[in-house]
């Protein structure tokens, strides 16, 4: 595309005079430019594209975005705000991609990947070929790709969509993260389903307040258009039981479908049933009423399948083909997953990072748990710490054994983030294991027939990250590991 083509996207820029040359692609990291990018200048938190403006240009860029007047020898234009324009000109560049799909999003502190995964199986069992965008991965059709937060960057997105687009995908489904609507990364997408899980503390460190979090959140529903358009109605699936869901009501202009357990809804769960093994319930909605069998574990598992279920209806699918769908479902990676490596005793890796998904799941499993309930915890590091305390009083109240451990330190002291957390429980009895790896073996050691061990807080990650260090850890192989070598100790 031409650059004064693309450009004419935009409203409002200073003139630049120069040459006319055809741009290839769009970057906003300077080590991914090649010959005819537009580089895109954002200033963030840590480092300033401006400063990286000069290597892109001599790297191959053909033009720059920048909010000052840069002298680069190439055009520049200028703008008051390059994340915002950014969003624009990808949308444009890729060919507005999201016109084309039935793109639904999932907001909400807990249950966006698992929602958004029972929505890619429901989609993929009624024949249409879907594409993911979230937390874990990004999948277009049968590829996958690494992603690097929950929702990518305005450019990453537009151009995963517009590969999508071109190999046929009819249904995106994805997560929108609190910060990617603060920052707008999702400027320019087209949704078409809006859903909400819940609304419990996080990122508070980035937000500052639960109020401002809450507002981010709210971007999502106020954001989805005020017009009514014939063939492609706008939805907000809401949980009604989350006191923030009366609020996103009134900033919406969609039409609103509800779920719900506690209070009355459009799409209730009543009837609950929870074992180790499952969870059944029954499904009352319109004129059907029908007993559900879940091979997901946990009350939270079935809001997050009443969530799924209101945006297929939405799609306009049949609601039996949608609980068939649902029924199949065998769970997620890293959300509420058992290890099984022979050991006569429970081992569950979960996700659970905030005070409310860590309560969630303890609370499911003491509602099964014959025993004593091992709990191996911590928290990460630069995020917000507020949330220390509370998760270690969390885990102390519902978990007869709490061992506090590091999560993803990061730059912090792994010791300091566990003082932070045993400020919350002076009164309680606990044991400190900093090493990830030693805790799991300590609990492991410990468990006896009956017992359940949940690893909480990383889930489906591979990884550890320890001051500038990424170092490979996951608590799936760790606990399979300290399980064998529990096993020929007793040998010995």
């Amino acid at each position: 595309m031409k650059l004064h083509t693309l450009v004419s996207y935009l409203h409002s820029f200073s003139t630049f005079k120069g040459s006319n040359p055809n741009i290839t692609s769009i970057e906003h990291d300077n080590r991914k430019v090649e010959e005819g990018s537009l580089f895109i200048c954002i200033k963030g938190y840590t480092v300033d594209g401006h400063d990286f403006a000069e290597e892109a240009v001599k790297t191959g860029a053909a033009a720059v975005l920048a909010q000052r007047p840069l002298a680069l020898g190439v055009p520049v234009i200028v703008v008051k705000d390059t994340q915002r324009a950014m969003a624009v000109l990808a949308d444009a560049f890729y060919g507005h991609p999201t016109q084309s799909l039935r793109l639904i999003g999932i907001t909400g502190t807990n249950g966006k990947t698992t929602t958004s995964h029972l929505i890619e199986k429901i989609f993929y069992d009624a024949s249409q070929k879907t594409g993911l965008i979230g937390t874990m991965y990004t999948k277009v059709g049968n590829k996958i790709y690494n992603t690097r937060n929950t929702t990518p960057d305005s450019v990453t997105l537009q151009k995963a969509f517009h590969e999508m687009k071109e190999c046929g995908v009819e249904t995106a489904i994805m997560e929108v993260s609190s910060h990617a609507l603060e920052l707008g990364r999702v400027h320019g997408c087209d949704f078409d389903i809006a859903v909400f899980t819940n609304l419990t503390q996080d990122h508070l460190d980035f937000h500052g307040s639960m109020e401002s979090y809450k507002h981010a959140k709210s971007l999502f529903f106020s954001q989805l258009g005020n017009a009514y358009v014939d063939g492609r109605p706008k939805f907000a699936v809401l949980n009604a039981d989350d006191d923030a869901a009366e609020d996103f009501m009134k900033w919406t202009a969609a039409h609103v479908l509800t779920y719900g357990i506690e209070k009355s809804a459009d799409i209730r769960a009543k009837d609950i049933e929870i074992t180790a093994k499952g969870t059944q319930f029954t499904l009352e909605v319109s004129q059907l009423t029908r007993r559900i069998s879940l091979q997901l574990v946990g009350k939270f598992s079935v809001y997050n399948v009443l969530a799924a279920f209101g945006a297929a209806m939405c799609a306009g699918l049949d609601p039996d083909q949608i609980l068939t769908s649902i029924e199949k479902v065998e769970g997620v990676s890293g959300r509420f997953e058992l290890v099984q490596a022979g050991q006569d005793f429970s081992v569950i890796v979960d996700y659970a990072h905030t005070p409310d998904s860590l309560e969630n799941v303890l609370k499911t499993v003491g509602e099964f748990a014959p025993k004593r309930i091992f709990v191996i915890v911590g928290c990460g590091g630069d995020r917000d710490k507020t949330k220390r305390p509370i998760m270690a009083r969390i885990a102390c109240d519902l978990a007869t054994d709490s061992i506090f451990t590091s999560d993803n330190p990061r730059s912090e002291d792994p010791h300091q983030i566990l003082r932070d957390m045993e400020a919350g429980v002076k009164d309680k009895s606990y044991t400190v294991i900093a090493d990830r790896m030693e805790a799991i073996q300590h609990a492991v050691s410990e468990a006896n027939e009956g017992d359940v061990v949940l690893i909480a807080g990383k889930g489906h990650e591979t990884y550890q990250i320890i001051g500038d260090q990424v170092l490979e850890f996951d608590d799936r192989i760790a606990a399979k590991e300290a399980i064998a070598a529990q096993k020929v100790k007793k040998k010995e």
